[in-house]
Formats: structure tokens, sequence, C-alpha cells
């Protein structure tokens, strides 16, 4: 499977709720699991959290332009952080009760690009000059 599609649509995704966690994040903390920001200190981990996934996301966009070895790594970063955040996702839906609007749906987007995530590092993925290009390799 291509990568690039993968980095690209994460940084699109990840960037976009990064820019909205910096700018209003008690909005999307709103939609996702339906909780009031009634502290200072909310806004500043939003706030906090909203950097951090722009920089997710540029660093996606950066491995998307041209594959290095760190391409791998931050695919790897990419797994790890959609796993981690379907586990505490679904863990504000089912052990906390706190529901949104977008608290299911965040899960199955984040279950989805970790399978993404998981089909680019298999041998035939990451490594394989035709899945990052779609140029096969020429046999010499």
């Amino acid at each position: 499977m291509k990568t690039k599609p993968l980095l690209i649509t994460t940084a699109v995704i990840e960037s976009a709720t990064g820019l909205a966690l910096l700018l209003v994040p008690q909005l999307p903390v709103l939609i996702l699991i339906g909780a009031q920001f009634d502290k200072p200190a909310h806004s500043v981990v939003g706030r906090i959290t909203g950097a951090a996934l722009l920089a997710l996301g540029l660093a996606s966009w950066s491995g998307a332009q041209e594959h290095t070895p760190a391409t791998t790594g931050i695919v790897s970063a990419l797994l790890l952080y959609n796993v981690a955040t379907v586990a505490v996702l679904a863990y504000a839906g089912i052990g906390l009760q706190l529901w949104g609007i977008g608290l299911w749906p965040a899960v199955v987007l984040h279950v989805v690009m970790a399978s993404w995530c998981l089909s680019c590092l298999q041998p035939s993925g990451l490594n394989s000059r035709a899945a990052l290009t779609g140029v096969p390799r020429q046999r010499t």
C-alpha cells in the first residue's frame, strides 16, 4: 500500500484538528466528548494538544514529500498515536460515559488510520519502492 496518501491524509486531518484545538479548544472537545472546559487549565492542555497535532501534521506532510529512512519512524509513530487514541476515546465513551456527537466517528476514523499505518509497515508496504511511488522496481 502506498505511504504517501496515508501521510497526506494524516497531515490534513491532524493539522485541521490541531488548529481547531489551538484556536477554540472547547469546541472540538465538546464535539468529541461532550464536555465543557470550565477551568483555564483545560484550555492550556487543549492548546498544547493542538500544537502537538499540528506538529504531527507537519511531520506527516514532510514525510509525504520524500521517502527517507525517517518515513518508517513517522508511520510507526502514527500507528502508536492512532492505537492509543482509539483506546483513550473508547475508554472515555464506555468507562467515563463522555459522549459527544463526534466520539464514535473519531474512534472509527482512528481504527481505519491505524489499520492503514499497519498495512504500510508490512514488508511489501513501506519498504517497497512500488508501494511508495507507484513505480515498480526495474530488474537488473
